[in-house]
């Protein structure tokens, strides 16, 4: 990253890149986390209002943590690109992305680093930690052993390491998804490269996803989530554009996906508050998304 931007011109081996909109107290003690650790910090802020320039000049008056801050929102893609060119320009080798309310705990990126080294594999796209430790309790992938290495096919992105070159290869994240499914586009474009989507159980992370809940059905626990209604018509709406790339790549993934939405959507249309709303915010995610002028 150049001078201009803030962040020191030394190449480290990880840039740390932390996408934010509107901002609390949370994202102050992750930066102190992760700043321990060693590594710069990229912080794009996607047009939070001015409650949040208190907390985001703050974290900016932390050596080697740069804050751009855009005036319209267009999503967390762009946040995630604009890492990974600062990586790309500074010369690091990963590129490690985190939510504003994750929790990174001591040695984190080390250990992560270490994982993706250990591996010795050149076709390692991204490697994430096996284990989500959620709100509503621990979130595992399903896993497959290819070459010696416990792979998936996605991984949510907060807490993911990315090696630089395999994101170049793919041109980084689809920005045209917002916000919803970027992470499962970007792992998506990985394996049709040929990259393997790695696992360990070196670390955990920390995270409160859409403020979830898992419940029990017909012996299945499930994930429940309290997104609005516009978040659920886009995460309906980008699933079923990645559905046709999704059945060819692996038609297992595209099955389960699709039920994983399915179900998301009708117990939230079921279980959640607001479950009219919740209802319509599904169905309109099976229409063409309204132009605006």
């Amino acid at each position: 990253m150049s001078a201009a931007t803030g962040v020191r011109q030394t190449a480290p081996r990880v840039l740390v890149v932390i996408p934010t909109y509107r901002p609390g107290e949370q994202l102050l003690k992750l930066i102190t986390d992760v700043h321990t650790q060693g590594f710069p910090i990229l912080i794009s802020d996607d047009a939070s209002p001015v409650t949040a320039d208190l907390v985001l000049r703050e974290v900016g008056g932390k050596p080697d943590v740069h804050v751009i801050r855009h005036h319209q929102n267009e999503g967390i893609a762009r946040g995630l690109n604009e890492g990974l060119l600062a990586a790309i320009e500074m010369g690091a080798e990963f590129l490690l992305t985190l939510d504003q309310d994750s929790e990174v705990p001591e040695n984190y990126i080390d250990d992560l680093v270490n994982a993706f080294t250990a591996l010795a594999s050149d076709r390692v796209g991204v490697i994430a930690p096996a284990v989500i430790a959620d709100n509503s309790g621990d979130i595992t992938y399903p896993t497959t052993v290819i070459s010696g290495i416990a792979t998936t096919e996605e991984v949510i992105q907060s807490g993911a390491l990315w090696k630089v070159t395999a994101l170049e290869e793919i041109s980084g994240f689809d920005e045209k998804l917002g916000i919803d499914a970027v992470d499962a586009a970007a792992c998506l474009h990985l394996r049709e490269a040929g990259f393997l989507i790695a696992l360990t159980p070196a670390v955990t992370l920390r995270h409160n996803l859409g403020n979830s809940r898992q419940v029990r059905i017909l012996g299945r626990t499930v994930m429940v989530t309290s997104h609005s209604p516009a978040r659920r018509a886009t995460m309906v709406r980008n699933r079923l554009a990645l559905a046709p790339a999704e059945f060819k790549q692996s038609p297992r993934h595209a099955f389960r996906t699709v039920r994983r939405v399915t179900v998301n959507s009708v117990l939230g249309a079921v279980l959640g508050k607001n479950r009219a709303a919740n209802a319509k915010g599904s169905i309109a995610g099976l229409l063409p998304k309204k132009q605006t002028d």
